[in-house]
Parts: structure tokens; C-alpha cells; sequence
């Protein structure tokens, strides 16, 4: 399976945001595009789904940005992937033949824990405070 392109970034800069949440500070696009090496005119697309789904508040201007619409641990990974793709995984629509409906139903078991899983990891796991990384050896 591969994660597109747009749920890496979307979670890059959530996790961006969530890093800034309770500051007061607004984050601009070049900020996020910088920190989190996402090319702007795409991160502009990916920041209106998920303003329009309500994870992520905007305001206009020259003191304008974003910021998190709700707490770190009120926004899930899954909240993430449904705001950029609309579902965790897309089954391809054609379960045809003999073996096709058992086929649905395990791939449909398959995104049933996926979903569950992604509703555990919130954005305060993913964002940490710090700027280095830790190694352990």
C-alpha cells in the first residue's frame, strides 16, 4: 500500500501546527512550506480541505495564518486522512466473480482496523516539542 503525497504533507504540517498550538502565533504558509519542505502552491490545496473539514482555522491578512482548530489530542490521523482523501482505504469498486465477495469482505475487515488504528494516534503523539531528533542506541 502507499500513502499519497498529500496525507504526508497534511500530516507534516498538522503536526507543524500542533507544535505552534497555544502560542499564539499564526502559522504562514512559507513558514509551513519551509519547516516541513512542502512545496507552497500545493500545501495552499491540502490547507483548504482541511480548513473546509474543520481541523485547521485561517485568518486573512498581513498578521494572517493558520492554527489548529481543536486541541493536539482532539485530531487523529484518521481525522487527517479522511479531510485529504475521504477514506483510509479505497477498494477498487469491482469484487466480480466467484471469489470477489470474500475478497470485499477481508479487504473491508482490513479497513475497519486501519480505521481504528489511525483514531488512535493523535497529533500530540506526532508532534514533539523539541526540534532534534532523538537516537537511540
Amino acid at each position: 500500500m502507499k500513502i499519497s503525497v498529500k496525507v504526508d504533507y497534511a500530516c507534516r504540517v498538522m503536526a507543524e501546527l500542533a507544535r505552534l498550538h497555544g502560542s499564539g502565533e499564526l502559522a504562514q504558509i512559507d513558514h509551513l512550506a519551509q519547516t516541513e519542505a512542502v512545496p507552497a502552491n500545493f500545501l495552499a490545496q491540502i490547507l483548504l480541505k482541511l480548513r473546509d473539514h474543520g481541523l485547521i482555522t485561517s485568518r486573512r491578512g498581513n498578521q494572517g495564518g493558520y492554527t489548529l482548530a481543536r486541541a493536539p489530542e482532539e485530531i487523529s490521523l484518521y481525522d487527517i486522512l479522511l479531510a485529504v482523501e475521504g477514506k483510509c482505504l479505497h477498494l477498487s469498486g469491482n469484487f466480480d466473480g466467484r471469489s470477489g465477495p470474500r475478497v470485499k469482505r477481508i479487504w473491508d475487515e482490513i479497513s475497519d482496523v486501519l480505521v481504528k488504528k489511525t483514531k488512535t494516534y493523535t497529533l500530540d503523539r506526532l508532534a514533539s516539542k523539541g526540534t532534534a531528533t532523538m537516537y537511540y542506541i
